[in-house]
């Protein structure tokens, strides 16, 4: 059993080979092959639909692979279930609490659901307490909770079985910019303590401080590597960024006059991605001028995760 236990801890903490899910017809997840070193925060990106919850769910072992394989911490996912699930902690976005009960009385709850007990259990909710910043606050309804705080109990019980992975699907959806700073330091000391974490997320400024990140699109990965390995490899072109009057009425102006890039929002901004961006900016300036729209800023930037991840999608739709 040592031997086994030392040959298990020299695995990566994720490895597929070939993964694919079919439900019927439909191919959810299409032969997606990727590895996760111990310790890094992985992220996994995608729109809606793409894949990612799938592949989620096939890693936690709550659904079978249609082919290939993975191993989570050196387990076979399809065989070894068990033992994965014990090694794992989930947060959903979703928050995973009991309103109606307390701080306290959650940890309790899901002290007994992953069987941590006695003195353990004490020891283990100090440290939550501490690490969350909710010392004083055990009697708190967590109902009465801002989102911020609702969020880092919810880790802090996916963390209560002291799990050596864990897997986050898109924990900071609805909460502000300051909670989500705050959550992600946490994520931050827990990779620091040799913990892995696997976590999906919408936001691309959180995807920038991730070790590595992937990008599956229609079931397929379409990029995989570091944010800046990705940035330089999957970037065709460069980006105009332009702060105009009337955004959206930009954006079809610019789509109708043709030849001048790829025009999507960003946020209250436009980017215009092509070859030599600079050199179509005369022509991008008259357009929006016909148009009668007031032109405040328009410079080639560095571009983004969101530029990179809009590209490569527009690629393989």
């Amino acid at each position: 059993m040592p031997n086994d236990t030392a040959n298990r801890a020299n695995h990566k903490a994720i490895e597929t080979v070939e993964l694919s899910k079919r439900f019927g017809e439909f191919t959810a997840v299409d032969k997606v092959s990727f590895a996760v070193e111990r310790g890094e925060i992985f992220g996994f990106l995608g729109p809606n639909g793409a894949g990612k919850t799938t592949t989620m769910r096939m890693l936690m072992g709550l659904i079978k692979p249609s082919s290939g394989s993975a191993t989570v911490l050196g387990f076979d996912v399809a065989k070894e279930t068990d033992a994965v699930r014990r090694r794992i902690g989930y947060m959903s976005q979703r928050f995973s609490l009991y309103n109606d009960l307390t701080v306290d009385e959650n940890l309790n709850f899901f002290g007994g659901a992953y069987d941590v007990r006695g003195e353990r259990l004490a020891t283990q909710k100090e440290a939550i307490l501490e690490m969350a910043g909710l010392k004083g606050r055990e009697r708190e309804q967590a109902k009465n909770l801002s989102g911020g705080w609702r969020q880092r109990l919810a880790l802090g019980c996916a963390l209560l079985h002291e799990p050596e992975m864990l897997f986050l699907d898109e924990p900071t959806a609805g909460v502000d910019p300051i909670s989500r700073r705050q959550f992600w330091n946490l994520l931050y000391q827990i990779s620091n303590e040799g913990r892995t974490i696997f976590v999906t997320t919408h936001y691309m400024d959180e995807a920038e401080h991730c070790h590595r990140l992937s990008f599956i699109q229609r079931g397929r990965l379409v990029a995989l590597g570091t944010p800046e390995a990705i940035k330089r490899e999957k970037m065709h072109g460069q980006v105009l960024e332009i702060d105009c009057s009337a955004p959206d009425v930009a954006i079809q102006t610019l789509r109708a006059a043709g030849d001048l890039g790829e025009v999507a929002l960003y946020g209250a901004l436009v980017h215009v991605v092509a070859e030599d961006v600079a050199d179509k900016k005369p022509a991008i300036e008259e357009a929006l001028a016909e148009a009668g729209l007031e032109l405040r800023s328009a410079e080639v930037i560095v571009p983004s995760l969101e530029d990179v991840f809009v590209a490569s999608a527009r690629e393989t739709s």
